[in-house]
């Protein structure tokens, strides 16, 4: 077994491990604080049964709120940091993430349009919304040929992205008294998370780790730099594929809780250059420390009264992708 497939395998040991424990930590954590014993033995009552003692409002507390809650941060996590491993192997950027091409962006602006209008589901038209954002960004890349000049991709998705701002700020302006709804749910936020949230969201997750596994080879042939076509992976095909799967499965978090920035971007970064540029190892420590960052996040989120979690990722999450900047350089 070589050095890079044990390490990958500690790194994945300790952060299963870690996340585990921010798990329970999590759930223990809020306004009615449940001790961590507590807390196993709720959750141990779904396996072994209900064994008397237990009290209706811990039950309540855990298994209806806080538990869907913890669920959808874990998975809206790795669905991002996911997504971000599958940007910067493919477009061979550091800085690629599903906000470099305005998918995230997109998303935003569909759901700030359902609010305004009164239009339900949200998660369609968040949906909708990225996916459009990147197509367009494609389409002024240069279509099929486009994909694979990178630089050229993201500054098409930077404009794009800056467009689309633009326009969520005139939905603000235009929505009156809604605009404090939508101002919050761009901030980012799981205070409304619930069972259905958090199964559309596990979907999405399994979706792109799934596809980042099934494509880990072709994902390092096209990083390589070499000749795609010659080792037999159609590159232009493959990245569109892959581009749009992943902003796909972004739109959808995005729409569960709106806008959280950095973990796409800090989260595959620093796992590169911990344990290397191999993507199978990749994916899976990518789905597993993002799914920690925003376990953490939004449990300090609730421990501040509710502060919006996408201030927190920012201002944590900007500090250090400028030091690994300053450190690589």
């Amino acid at each position: 077994m070589g050095k890079r497939r044990v390490s990958c395998l500690l790194g994945f040991t300790t952060l299963f491990g870690v996340l585990i424990l921010c798990v329970f930590w999590s759930l223990s954590v809020g306004e009615a604080p449940i001790s961590i014993r507590r807390v196993f033995s709720v959750l141990g009552s779904l396996v072994w049964g209900n064994p008397d003692g237990f009290q209706v409002q811990e039950r309540l507390i855990l298994l209806d709120i806080r538990l869907p809650r913890v669920v959808s941060a874990l998975l809206v996590g790795a669905c991002l940091s996911t997504s971000g491993v599958i940007y910067q192997g493919l477009l061979m950027n550091v800085l690629a993430e599903p906000y470099t091409l305005g998918v995230a962006t997109g998303a935003a602006f569909g759901a700030s349009l359902a609010f305004l209008l009164g239009l339900r589901p949200v998660a369609i038209f968040a949906f909708v919304g990225g996916a459009a954002s990147l197509l367009v960004s494609m389409a002024l890349a240069g279509g099929s040929k486009g994909i694979k000049n990178s630089p050229r991709l993201i500054l098409a998705g930077v404009v794009v992205s800056s467009i689309l701002s633009a326009g969520i700020t005139l939905l603000k302006a235009l929505a009156g008294q809604q605009a404090a709804v939508i101002v919050f749910w761009l901030l980012g936020s799981f205070s409304s998370a619930d069972w259905s949230q958090a199964f559309l969201v596990f979907a999405s997750a399994m979706a792109v780790l799934t596809v980042g596994l099934f494509y880990s080879r072709e994902m390092d042939i096209i990083a390589s730099g070499g000749p795609a076509e010659a080792l037999g992976v159609d590159e232009g095909r493959t990245k569109l594929a892959l581009l749009f799967l992943s902003s796909l499965a972004t739109s959808v978090a995005v729409s569960t809780c709106g806008v959280i920035g950095f973990v796409g971007l800090v989260v595959p970064h620093l796992l590169r250059l911990i344990f290397g540029p191999g993507h199978r190892g990749l994916v899976v420590l990518a789905f597993l420390g993002g799914g920690i960052l925003l376990v953490v996040a939004d449990t300090f989120s609730r421990m501040l009264g509710e502060l919006p979690i996408g201030v927190l990722t920012a201002l944590t999450g900007g500090p250090v992708f400028c030091f690994l900047l300053w450190k690589g350089r």
